[in-house]
């Protein structure tokens, strides 16, 4: 667990805990992973069809609002909190699913999917760094050579295509805004799941995202059009990518902590390079393919058993 707790006994804010398995991943954690890849990995195409004719926000709070309606229909949803850990909670639900949230749509409208999974390669980055600073403490070395591989495969995988698209800068830059907030929510969610479960903490979230995105998407409805294709691939992102997929990666991060489960978003830019391939014609360069093979070995390493 982080530190100590306030001069009011309370816990801070923001705080981070290690993970309750710290020896090498098992099936279950290999299965946790697995899942988020394929679930995240798509998220990206889904956004970017979602905005062939909705505006950023109405993505974003379809998404929040159907994911909400996920947790609720778990029982373990109900699962009651204590009153202290509200503030934590929403500040967990700003940095994880309504600010990040916001940013990511707005950045692919400027840059493809294939692309705005690669920079998500960066998430892992920021979870190891920020839990090393509430846990003041460094990972093992093999936890630091799998991260360090794994930032120099995301950098292969981006810097080709980011370089190429000058115009893409303003996006490149909002998806690794993005990114950095994923990786503090990732760090946050770690010890509430440890206290109420993974559909207790996510279902809150979720519901408090869903209210402060609500205006945003209000404003942008005049920019939307309902149409079939859009609207189905947003369905998707709600109910499976974002309902399903954040109870898998808040139950993998639990088991795991922050700086390990930061592992599953490398596999992210693989699937999303694949399906952008496959079904947005996007153009993947023969470097990228090759941080794909570093990125997967640095996840490997990170995944071994913590010192």
């Amino acid at each position: 667990m982080p530190s100590s707790a306030g001069r009011s006994g309370r816990p801070p804010i923001f705080s981070t805990a290690r993970g309750s398995r710290p020896g090498a991943f098992g099936p279950v954690e290999w299965a946790l992973l697995t899942g988020v890849a394929l679930i995240w990995g798509s998220s990206y195409l889904l956004i970017e069809i979602g905005l062939d004719s909705l505006a950023p926000a109405v993505v974003t709070w379809v998404r929040l609002t159907l994911g909400f309606l996920v947790m609720t229909c778990l029982p373990a949803a109900r699962r009651p909190v204590d009153r202290a850990d509200w503030p934590r909670i929403t500040a967990l639900a700003l940095v994880w699913t309504s600010f990040p949230f916001l940013l990511s749509p707005i950045s692919q409208q400027h840059i493809d999917s294939a692309l705005a999974g690669m920079i998500n390669s960066l998430i892992p980055i920021f979870a190891a760094s920020i839990a090393m600073v509430f846990l003041r403490t460094l990972p093992g070395i093999r936890q630091v050579s799998g991260l360090l591989l794994g930032l120099v495969g995301a950098i292969s995988l981006g810097l080709p295509a980011a370089s190429e698209s000058p115009a893409a800068a303003w996006g490149v830059w909002l998806a690794v805004v993005a990114a950095a907030f994923y990786g503090l929510g990732l760090t946050q969610a770690v010890p509430l799941q440890q206290r109420y479960g993974a559909a207790a903490l996510m279902s809150r979230a979720m519901g408090i995202s869903s209210v402060v995105v609500a205006p945003f998407a209000i404003a942008g409805l005049g920019d939307s059009a309902w149409e079939t294709g859009p609207v189905v691939a947003v369905t998707v992102l709600g109910v499976v990518n974002t309902g399903v997929g954040f109870l898998l990666m808040v139950l993998f991060a639990g088991r795991v902590g922050p700086t390990r489960g930061g592992v599953a978003i490398y596999f992210i830019p693989i699937v999303a390079i694949l399906l952008g391939t496959v079904f947005r014609s996007e153009i993947v360069l023969p470097i990228q393919w090759i941080g794909t093979a570093v990125v997967l070995s640095g996840a490997w390493l990170t995944s071994r058993r913590e010192s």
